[in-house]
């Protein structure tokens, strides 16, 4: 069985875990806590050098990066596809994922804010309105990406779930911890509630995981 290396509040843990479920596939999960630092310690980091989460170990191999550990599932059980449809299709969920977990999520990662305060001596105050635009411009971009297209529907591509809605859910659900403001946004919105209302996207709620 797969073992997925995660941290419950992870966006990155949080896209791969909605995956798993999505496919119906088991999995055990190994809690890393990267608020008291476990990512850090030594036979974590020979496994996976940046120190992130997650991490799969699945039969001897190591996976890392949220977006490859998908693609990974998706090949190795492709039914249902997280990424269907024409050439085209797939191309267009990848880049909606990619704005979000490429553009939006480096930018208000748990390391990046504690550079920010730790290094930079930014204020609480000011870490927090740096979180809040990043993730309200980069949301406010890809609104307008759903907004109006054809090809959006009950999901973010389509009326199957996708690579695209692992991706929304973890960020939305960030978003609003650091109270965000998200009435600009009504198609992801839209969305994010569809999607919470699935019972796949339920066991992979941070609330629903071991810290």
């Amino acid at each position: 069985m797969c073992t997925l290396h995660s941290y419950f509040r992870s966006s990155a843990s949080y896209r791969v875990r909605i995956a798993f479920e999505l496919k119906g596939l088991a999995y055990d999960t190994l809690p890393v806590n990267l608020v008291r630092g476990d990512q850090l310690a030594p036979d974590y980091r020979a496994l996976n050098p940046a120190g992130l989460v997650p991490m799969l170990a699945d039969n001897g191999t190591v996976l890392t990066q949220s977006l490859a550990i998908i693609e990974y599932l998706d090949e190795v059980s492709p039914v249902p596809s997280l990424l269907p449809g024409s050439a085209t299709d797939r191309a267009r969920i990848r880049a909606i994922a990619m704005a979000i977990a490429c553009e939006i999520h480096p930018l208000n990662n748990l390391r990046v804010l504690r550079y920010l305060t730790d290094r930079l001596d930014v204020s609480d105050e000011d870490k927090s309105a740096w979180y809040r635009h990043w993730v309200e411009e980069g949301l406010a971009a890809v609104e307008a990406m759903l907004t109006g297209d054809s090809r959006t529907g009950a999901f973010c591509h389509g009326n199957v779930p996708t690579l695209a809605d692992c991706c929304l859910v973890p960020q939305i659900f960030n978003a609003r911890r650091f109270d965000c403001r998200l009435d600009h946004l009504p198609t992801l919105m839209r969305i994010n509630a569809h999607c919470l209302g699935l019972d796949a996207f339920k066991p992979a709620a941070p609330d629903s995981q071991a810290a």
